[in-house]
């Protein structure tokens, strides 16, 4: 079972870079998307797959967040509700006969304090969702952007950026708490722990790229019980169809 996680930065943007061409010669089973940032009515006719059940969440504001989750199987149900900032269209959860499936897209902090600030109510938020989701009957896959990485290894210039958001003590701080506190896997470090292995690089900086001065902040955890399931692991990085690279994970499930 194969899943992706990945955010677009606008999906009509990703569509002319050839995103569903890759997506269509792949083969996979379940695609989570992030930062979609398009109305429904605005979607590329490409995003149209045959085979696949496809569910959107939208923003209010036109052009801004959304996602979206793709599966093979017909899930037995699907809610968009979090319950904090639904209006921006960061959320989406679907049940399937095994196990549940998000798709999420956590608020960036990098526009400011008020901003941040909000990050950290959503992580508040989130984290308090993570610790019921692990009293359900069935394990969880979350997938999406978490705007935040981990540990030194998940990003290139960790010293220059230690007071910068997405790698503030803080947010780390929630990451631990996450992986080793409430005990959810980052399914990706099960398989891989090697340095360079990021999931986006800066627009604002163009040798960013070429460099490989990345930071891996798209994400899949899950239930701890799913641990011995993962199976195999990649960032691909062949094609660019985003400022981020898409996350593939494997699974026995």
């Amino acid at each position: 079972m194969k899943i992706l996680t990945a955010n677009l930065n606008g999906i009509r943007s990703a569509t002319k870079k050839g995103f569903w061409d890759w997506i269509r010669r792949s083969n996979f089973d379940f695609l989570c998307l992030q930062e979609v940032r398009a109305n429904l009515e605005d979607l590329p006719s490409e995003s149209k797959i045959e085979g696949y059940y496809s569910y959107y969440t939208v923003a209010e504001k036109k052009g801004y967040s959304g996602v979206a989750l793709y599966s093979r199987v017909e899930p037995l149900s699907v809610s968009s509700k979090f319950g904090f900032l639904d209006s921006e269209g960061r959320f989406l959860k679907a049940e399937f006969d095994n196990f549940n499936l998000i798709s999420i897209y956590i608020p960036s902090g990098t526009s400011g304090d008020q901003r941040q600030g909000v990050k950290y109510k959503f992580l508040d938020y989130f984290e308090q969702e993570l610790r019921c989701y692990l009293k359900d009957a069935k394990p969880y896959i979350i997938c999406g952007d978490f705007n935040i990485a981990h540990k030194k290894i998940d990003l290139k210039n960790w010293r220059s950026n230690q007071d910068k958001s997405g790698f503030l003590p803080e947010e780390r701080a929630w990451m631990d708490k996450v992986f080793n506190d409430i005990g959810y896997i980052d399914c990706f470090r099960v398989i891989n722990q090697e340095e360079g292995q990021y999931t986006w690089w800066s627009a604002r900086f163009p040798s960013a790229w070429t460099n490989n001065a990345g930071w891996r902040i798209d994400y899949e955890i899950a239930s701890p019980e799913l641990r011995s399931s993962i199976k195999d692991v990649s960032i691909y990085k062949d094609e660019r169809f985003s400022d981020h690279a898409p996350v593939i994970i494997e699974y026995d499930i």
